[in-house]
């Protein structure tokens, strides 16, 4: 048998990888709805088909929530920076919740000469507050599905934050928590890829479980033993 190659970069999930929104207070759509006083029904029937948008850089939050209030007539300047300001601090909240193992996992992988990637499905919200955040100058290879117009599963973008790095599928780790099939489209491309389950908490909101066809990391220094 062939030597097997070395892992030169491993590549991260942002959202329930390195951060988790469930330790945080929650400001989901609900949420929004009940802050501008619309019926959660009324608002999740024009939040939830702009998600893509929002998520490829089509639509930024303030553009969709200015929408929907009018559309509800409840409308005010102070009203939409309000709701745009509590997102933003609830988003920020879950930086303070770091697993106590991931910035010392991530300064290990740069002792070691690692590259560290990073591909995130977020909103134009989340895309400021990842840019502004500790976890932010660790990435050598950061790619914002906001910025970049790609999310995953689309393998282009694994491709894409993989070309930037200059290191080949083979020579790539991808940690996510397995949500929007991330670990599936990773193994497709030919990465090595493993599910981080320790912010995994049963019966949540949380958007994937246990895939048992995945090794699973169940702690943020496991990384460690499967680099090399």
């Amino acid at each position: 048998m062939g030597k097997e190659t070395m892992i030169k970069a491993v590549i991260f999930d942002m959202y329930e990888t390195l951060i988790t929104l469930y330790e945080s207070t929650p400001y989901f759509g609900t949420q929004i709805a009940m802050d501008a006083g619309i019926s959660a029904e009324n608002f999740q029937k024009m939040w939830i088909p702009t998600e893509k948008d929002r998520t490829i850089g089509k639509m930024s939050l303030e553009e969709v929530l200015e929408t929907i209030l009018k559309e509800n007539n409840c409308y005010s300047e102070s009203m939409l920076n309000a709701i745009v300001a509590k997102r933003i601090q609830t988003r920020e909240e879950a930086f303070h919740h770091l697993h106590e193992q991931i910035i010392p996992m991530l300064t290990l992988l740069k002792e070691k000469g690692k590259l560290i990637g990073l591909i995130s499905n977020c909103f134009s919200e989340e895309a400021i507050v990842i840019k502004k955040s500790i976890l932010y100058p660790y990435f050598d290879v950061p790619c914002l599905s906001y910025e970049e117009g790609l999310q995953k599963p689309d393998i282009a973008i694994y491709q894409r934050c993989m070309d930037r790095l200059g290191v080949l599928a083979d020579e790539c780790l991808y940690v996510g928590d397995g949500g929007s099939n991330e670990l599936e489209a990773a193994r497709n491309a030919g990465m090595k890829a493993v599910q981080a389950v320790w912010y995994l908490k049963e019966n949540t909101g949380q958007p994937s479980k246990r895939k048992k066809e995945f090794v699973q990391m169940e702690s943020p220094l496991d990384i460690l033993n499967m680099i090399g």
